[in-house]
């Protein structure tokens, strides 16, 4: 699985899950699955154009991998570059927060791992 941290003026864009899927009601660092044969880069661009009709992305290095073992999932943060205006197709809401924000949002245990890991530390 893939994230997208994508950053603007210090502040990070996350999105609400929506009511019905897995983690309703908490914020996340947007993205999705990966695709048989697909890179995690395409994989990011794909979700990023499926979920918030981000079309211009260029997609970076990975930030750190969150590992939930018992699900046997991976999660990889990547640096996402995008002057793009996200829409919420299949988020609750979505917000532009920063870090120290950010930690006081209900956030996806993953997500919340990520952050308490790397902070304001994600690099731009």
């Amino acid at each position: 699985m893939v994230a997208a941290v994508i950053e603007r003026r210090g502040r990070y864009l996350l999105a609400q899950r929506p009511t019905g899927k897995a983690h309703a009601g908490l914020w996340e660092f947007p993205g999705g699955k990966v695709d048989a044969g697909e890179s995690l880069a395409a994989a990011l661009a794909r979700e990023l154009d499926e979920e918030l009709v981000l079309r211009d992305v260029e997609v970076g290095e990975v930030l750190g991998v969150q590992r939930d073992r018992p699900r046997n999932l991976e999660l990889h943060f990547m640096i996402v570059h995008s002057d793009g205006a996200p829409i919420a197709v299949e988020h609750a809401a979505l917000g532009w927060y920063l870090p120290e924000e950010a930690q006081g949002l209900a956030l996806a245990p993953l997500d919340k791992a990520f952050l308490n890991v790397f902070g304001g530390g994600f690099g731009h």
